[in-house]
């Protein structure tokens, strides 16, 4: 994936986030959005990783690694889904259908492991 690409689905993933939760400015204010960002870029290498390695389990450990840290600073675990969710709806289009396919089935088991947690 592009660097322009993943841009773009950072950019639109962390403002819609935002958006719909604005009380984060409030929470976290302008450190949090950078934050957010960043995650979303961390969330596009790790699915980028796992389908390089085509191991379902690197971006489940990922999750779940993921979930520990943000707990730990009081973000709530519906936000990790939220955030995925979003990436579900943004990636779309934005990358070879293989690649989508597989970004979209490990986002979706990331999100029922939360869920689930």
């Amino acid at each position: 994936m592009s660097n322009e690409t993943k841009e773009k689905i950072v950019k639109e993933v962390s403002e819609a986030i935002y958006q719909a939760y604005p009380y984060l400015w409030e929470k976290f204010g302008e450190h949090g959005r950078v934050k957010t960002e960043e995650d979303n870029y961390h969330h596009l290498d790790h699915l980028e990783t796992t389908y390089e390695l085509r191991d379902i389990t690197v971006f489940l450990d990922y999750t779940k690694w993921l979930e520990n840290v943000l707990t730990s600073r009081n973000v709530g675990t519906y936000l990790i889904i939220d955030n995925f969710e979003r990436l579900v709806k943004a990636i779309p289009g934005k990358v070879d259908k293989e690649r989508e396919q597989a970004f979209l089935m490990y986002l979706q088991q990331a999100i029922q492991l939360l869920k689930n947690s």
